[in-house]
């Protein structure tokens, strides 16, 4: 069974950084795809980072392109999110989530994901 613990959320300033880890288990990373997702309150779920199966290929959100970093240690099995320069509009929770089936798929579209985590609060204040 595939499980996911999220940590790392936090409160900073407008301009501060945060580090969210997504401890996987259940399976290893080469197998799943992983993504990050956030939620503000009143608003949709919406992908903000995702790192194929080898953690040789990321995508990003046009939000946090440039600001962000998902990486993975494969010894830890743990998926990484690097928040730099952050905003009051990346206030939200965050999710981490696993898709465990190969196939055509969207990177940023929740739904094409398997597994998810708890989440971890993520608040920047002006």
């Amino acid at each position: 069974q595939v499980q996911l613990v999220e940590s790392g959320g936090g409160s900073v300033q407008t301009g501060g950084s945060l580090r969210l880890s997504c401890v996987v288990s259940g399976v290893t990373l080469d197998r799943v795809f992983m993504a990050w997702f956030r939620q503000a309150p009143g608003q949709e779920r919406e992908g903000v980072a995702s790192i194929l199966a080898g953690g040789f290929h990321t995508k990003y959100a046009d939000s946090v392109a440039g600001r962000f970093t998902i990486s993975q240690d494969n010894a830890e099995n743990t998926v990484y999110l690097e928040m730099n320069n952050l905003k009051p509009e990346d206030t939200a929770m965050y999710y981490c989530a696993a898709r465990t089936s190969a196939g055509a798929w969207v990177w940023n579209k929740d739904s094409h994901y398997h597994v998810w985590g708890q989440g971890t609060q993520v608040t920047v204040s002006s």
